[in-house]
């Protein structure tokens, strides 16, 4: 038993995925929080908010810039996030002339909302070119065995014969609606967070608008109005990580319920047994179905996240810290799962 199997040293081996999690390292969420930070200095400089020479201090600073990690842990402790340390610090590294342009108008959150979307944008394009590989995998199985006959089941029961292309269809089907999904949900999921104290941009004018336009150009994420309080995207993100994996779980416990005979499926690379060395168990399959059920379990944690008290709420914001990295990481995992169990499969019906 361990806190986490998802960056265990063992057990991340089956439900760990190394590029998704690279992204929720302490070091990616640094680098994403001070990516912003320099970002915000050009586009105030560039609407007139701040000097320009100011602005050229904080870039200069932050192109080599690496905090003290140590504070900043201390400083979470105290202040519940990292961003009133970093900030401290950066201010300290750029010196009294030109520190307090740095940061100017933006609040923690800003920085810390922000930082997820530029890292989910990656994690997201991850996502979707392992959706891509799996929907390929199936259709190859389909071009491979998709004439051969199965007995249908229903409600655990035999049925009427059908095809392998009718069951190959049931788990590929979802898979390209999750694809197109995906692109639809992006558009309004990576986007830029920034209002300030609570939301409003009150130290920036007329000029809020403009300055979080041009932040979110050189960020490469869409401008939208501020939504520290209006989790829905991210709610919803979520529940489409829960789909993908109960889709996935679908496959998984089809083929695990298919070797329970050796007469509509032969499967390459089982997994042994300490006591029986004869057995080869369906372990991605297995794992699949564990991962698609945690899913689902956490999903219900991010819509209770949704109820964001007046203009920022500490608890509902801890709560998604909680709970969306790990649906991200068993989401990559069951993709990358499923790919290898599709690639193993070396005979489908008969």
């Amino acid at each position: 038993m361990t806190v986490s199997p998802f960056d265990h040293p063992l057990l991340s081996g089956l439900f760990g995925d190394e590029e998704t999690a690279r992204h929720f390292s302490v070091e990616a969420e640094i680098a994403a929080m001070l990516a912003f930070e320099l970002a915000l200095a050009e586009a105030e400089a560039e609407n007139g908010i701040i000097a320009s020479d100011a602005a050229d201090a904080i870039v200069s600073t932050l192109s080599s810039f690496r905090p003290d990690t140590a504070l900043l842990r201390a400083g979470v402790a105290k202040d519940g996030v990292m961003v009133p340390e970093l900030v401290r610090q950066i201010r300290a590294a750029i010196g009294e002339r030109h520190g307090a342009s740095a940061h100017f108008g933006a609040t923690s959150q800003d920085v810390i909302d922000t930082a997820l979307m530029l890292r989910l944008k990656s994690v997201v394009e991850h996502l979707g070119l392992l959706l891509t590989e799996n929907i390929v995998r199936l259709t190859a199985l389909e071009d491979r065995f998709g004439s051969r006959g199965l007995t249908g089941m229903t409600r655990m029961q035999p049925a009427i014969p059908i095809r392998v292309s009718d069951r190959v269809n049931a788990w590929r089907a979802p898979l390209q609606r999750h694809r197109e999904r995906l692109v639809e949900q992006s558009a309004r999921l990576l986007v830029v967070q920034f209002g300030g104290a609570a939301g409003t941009l009150e130290k920036l004018g007329d000029k809020g608008p403009l300055v979080r336009a041009a932040l979110a150009v050189r960020l490469g994420l869409g401008d939208a109005p501020q939504w520290q309080s209006q989790r829905d995207a991210l709610a919803d993100f979520a529940g489409w990580l829960s789909l993908v994996t109960g889709s996935l779980g679908k496959f998984g416990q089809d083929i695990a319920l298919m070797a329970l005979s050796v007469i509509d499926i032969k499967l390459s690379g089982g997994g042994g047994s300490s006591a029986m060395p004869h057995k080869q168990n369906p372990v991605k399959a297995e794992a699949l179905v564990a991962l698609a059920r945690f899913n689902a379990t956490q999903v219900s944690g991010m819509h209770q996240a949704l109820v964001h008290e007046q203009e920022r709420s500490g608890v509902a914001w801890t709560l998604e810290w909680l709970l969306l990295p790990q649906m991200v990481v068993a989401t990559a995992a069951s993709l990358r799962l499923a790919a290898e169990l599709a690639g193993q499969i070396e005979s489908l019906g008969r």
